[in-house]
């Protein structure tokens, strides 16, 4: 299995506005894509960062699907996340298998 995971910061004040937007937009639009079969949203609890830190993991059966996703679907998602909630997050990328 692979995963995509999306890690963000988001600041203390909109993280509630963030989380529902988020549950109602990003996931979706991601899930849309094909790219991915399911999703898990985590939040970090010892986050040793400012803001509130939730993960939300993508999982697909190839790396292939990753890809595709990165190279048609990722700029216009992070795009639409950025206009809403500009300079109010930071976010970081990562790329996982999971091993038995």
């Amino acid at each position: 299995m692979i995963i995509y995971n999306e890690t963000f910061v988001v600041d203390d004040t909109i993280h509630e506005q963030w989380l529902a937007w988020v549950k109602e937009n990003h996931i979706p639009n991601i899930i849309a894509t094909g790219d991915f079969q399911s999703f898990q949203i985590l939040r970090v609890l010892n986050s040793p960062n400012e803001g509130v830190t939730y993960c939300i993991q993508y999982f697909t059966d190839h790396v292939s699907k990753h890809e595709h996703f990165m190279l048609y679907h990722m700029n216009p998602i992070h795009i639409a996340h950025n206009q809403q909630f500009e300079n109010r997050f930071v976010l970081f990328n990562t790329l996982m298998e999971q091993i038995d």
